[in-house]
């Protein structure tokens, strides 16, 4: 269980590298649609390639951002009866979803989006706008996004099964969404 805890860590890590790469994309994008909107309404001076990069900024910032959201358990759920649930129970609601609904999903997710990423990366396809950016790297956060979700997800189930073995501690406070 000590090498699957470390394996678990080490996703941690990355989950939180890929998170700073997002917000440093929210920042990115608030600067560049500041700048656009300077540009296009104070020298009257566009292009499409100012817009799409915001997009592609958007993208990255949820793609990359969302192991992170997984990793401190902020992601949506149906929590009817989840927050009600007495001892261990949440925990072992949490490994159901991960194995049956996350994993198949992330994983399927990654497996339909390579190929299209690919494709774009072969075929250099470019944007339909004039001036537009070419679109394999936006294409590219697809099957990554999903994939490290899918990574993420298995080491949530490793840190699950080690807390209900006693290996580790773990919160399993609940807080539910103020609405």
């Amino acid at each position: 269980m000590s090498t699957l805890l470390k394996f678990a860590r080490l996703v941690d890590w990355i989950a939180e590298r890929l998170a700073k790469l997002a917000a440093w994309a929210v920042l990115l994008a608030a600067l560049i649609s500041a700048g656009n909107a300077f540009v296009r309404y104070g020298l009257d001076i566009s292009s499409n390639a100012w817009l799409e990069i915001q997009w592609y900024l958007f993208a990255t910032t949820v793609m990359l951002g969302a192991p992170l959201v997984l990793k401190l358990n902020e992601h949506v759920r149906v929590d009817i009866f989840y927050g009600r649930l007495p001892g261990k129970g949440p925990v072992w609601v949490d490994i159901f979803g991960l194995l049956v609904f996350l994993l198949p999903v992330m994983g399927l997710l990654t497996w339909l989006t390579w190929p299209m990423f690919w494709n774009m990366y072969l075929t250099k396809e470019g944007s339909g706008n004039i001036g537009g950016l070419i679109r394999w790297p936006a294409a590219l956060l697809m099957p990554l996004g999903f994939g490290a979700v899918f990574v993420q997800g298995i080491a949530e189930i490793i840190k699950r099964v080690a807390y209900l073995r006693g290996d580790m501690q773990m919160s399993i406070h609940y807080e539910k969404p103020v609405q």
